[in-house]
């Protein structure tokens, strides 16, 4: 297929079906990178009411970098991968100090900046600065694995390289953000993972893929790990309304965000037999009372078995210096992974 074909095609098809969101009407890059960041690896119908959100919060990259990174976190709240947030606060401070407050206008210069690779940096200096670069995301790969009967590894650094190689020759040096939002677009909105509208689709009798009825077979990927079932038990102290919270600050899931005093197994076991056998807390045995409901909480490579035991008692708890006594109040305002939040509201203790 000649190049200026499919580009001409893909960018023709965008301009009648385009989704109207709030960063395509901007070449603002602060709201495009701060788009970006939030939609990677979150749907456009998850990530748009954060990005509102944001916006209206921080209206400026200026106003991000003064915030703390506590309320950075709660904004963030729900859309999990909490690097992202930790980055995006980094990332802004680092613009006001090293580039006076505005975004480089390079490809190359925007991927020094924290959290920003390949795919954050070519959106940027496409879409504000008008660079000809290509974007490459998932949509990216299926489009162009289908269409033009690529069949490397998408998530394979040879197979991603010959991507980006071929998405950089597919771009035309006029308007190469429109170029990059249809590729995505089309990849989002018609060939979809699944059962993709190949009757109606504008390449179907060039598309490689269903001339071929390989649409199920590409793109090709790497089979992922095995999810690592995780079993955590949380002992959640009472003082009238006041709970027992920290701060999670070992290299973990979930650093920087707040959850109760954590026993991890292997396995599943008996809260009871895990109170009888700890030396903190077996005092607290008669005021323990466990939660039934089971929590599942299911993570990009781990699934968490969560058991949640409350514990009502005015006597201190020696074993973690780090928990802090915290009103109701406070602890609607602190930062938590949403299975502590899922807890605290099926259980009205907010």
């Amino acid at each position: 297929m000649d190049k200026r074909y499919f580009s001409d095609k893909v960018v023709e098809w965008y301009e009648l079906n385009k989704r109207d969101l709030p960063w395509r009407t901007t070449r603002d890059p602060y709201k495009i990178w701060l788009s970006e960041i939030i939609l990677q690896q979150t749907r456009v119908i998850q990530g748009l009411p954060y990005y509102l959100r944001f916006i209206e919060k921080f209206p400026t990259v200026q106003a991000l970098a003064s915030a703390s990174e506590q309320e950075v976190l709660r904004m963030w709240q729900g859309l999990g991968y909490y690097t992202r947030a930790r980055n995006l606060h980094k990332c802004a401070k680092e613009v006001i100090s090293k580039y006076r407050g505005v975004f480089p206008d390079t490809f190359e210069e925007l991927k020094k900046l924290p959290g920003i690779g390949d795919y954050t940096a070519a959106a940027i200096a496409s879409f504000s600065y008008q660079e000809k670069v290509a974007v490459v995301d998932g949509n990216v790969f299926r489009v162009l694995a289908r269409i033009f009967g690529i069949e490397k590894e998408t998530n394979s650094p040879e197979g991603k390289k010959y991507f980006t190689q071929v998405a950089n020759e597919l771009i035309k040096k006029e308007n190469p953000d429109a170029h990059n939002q249809a590729v995505m677009e089309f990849g989002a909105l018609h060939c979809v993972p699944v059962n993709p509208a190949c009757s109606e689709c504008i390449f179907q009798t060039t598309c490689f893929a269903s001339q071929k009825n390989l649409q199920t077979q590409l793109p090709v990927k790497v089979k992922a790990k095995a999810a690592r079932a995780r079993y955590f038990y949380y002992f959640v102290f009472q003082k009238g309304k006041s709970m027992l919270m920290k701060k999670r600050d070992q290299k973990d899931i979930w650093h920087g965000l707040y959850d109760f005093h954590l026993i991890e197994k292997n396995k599943f076991k008996n809260p009871a037999k895990l109170i009888a056998e700890d030396v903190h807390l077996k005092k607290f045995a008669d005021a323990a009372s466990v939660v039934s409901k089971k929590y599942k909480h299911v993570l990009s490579h781990q699934i968490i078995h969560a058991t949640f035991i409350i514990i009502k008692s005015n006597s201190a708890f020696q074993d973690d210096k780090n928990l802090k006594f915290y009103s109701v109040k406070k602890i609607s305002e602190l930062p938590k992974p949403v299975l502590i939040s899922r807890f605290l509201e099926d259980n009205h203790l907010l």
